[in-house]
């Protein structure tokens, strides 16, 4: 059954080039970034408004030097369920980060901000976690 897929499905399995459109979309994007700096710097203060307001709420957030906000959970099983559960519930999507992206134990929901966020975005995301962490009994920042 592979090799059928592998013989005929070159374009499903083959294929690594990028769509003429998407290299475009993404060469505009970086060429507009360059000249708006503005916004890079409201994407780091966001990141970094959301690493303090998950602290504050006693979230284990993990270091990090990007804008993305890494929140332990240790857990693959219960990283998933928090993940199903804030979009089931909450219309939150976050992507859980499990084995073998990272190693078995340090499993962690990847929260990644954007400019647009709003305060009160952040303030219905951070209730919403707080619910889910106490629900599933996940533990709080050491």
């Amino acid at each position: 059954m592979c090799d059928f897929v592998r013989s005929y499905g070159a374009g499903f399995i083959f294929s690594s080039s990028m769509p003429p459109a998407v290299a475009a979309a993404a060469r505009a994007n970086i060429d507009y970034m360059k000249e708006h700096n503005e916004l890079r710097d409201r994407h780091q203060e966001r990141a970094a408004t959301l690493k303090q307001r998950f602290r504050d709420a006693g979230l284990p957030v993990m270091d990090s030097q990007s804008h993305i906000v890494p929140v332990m959970v240790g857990d693959a099983v219960l990283c998933k369920q928090a993940s199903d559960d804030l979009m089931r519930l909450h219309n939150i999507y976050v992507q859980p980060i499990n084995y073998p992206t990272v190693e078995r134990g340090t499993e962690r929901l990847r929260f990644t901000p954007t400019p647009l966020h709003t305060d009160e975005l952040m303030d219905d995301l951070v209730k919403a976690v707080i619910e889910v962490w106490g629900r599933l009994g996940l533990k709080a920042a050491a």
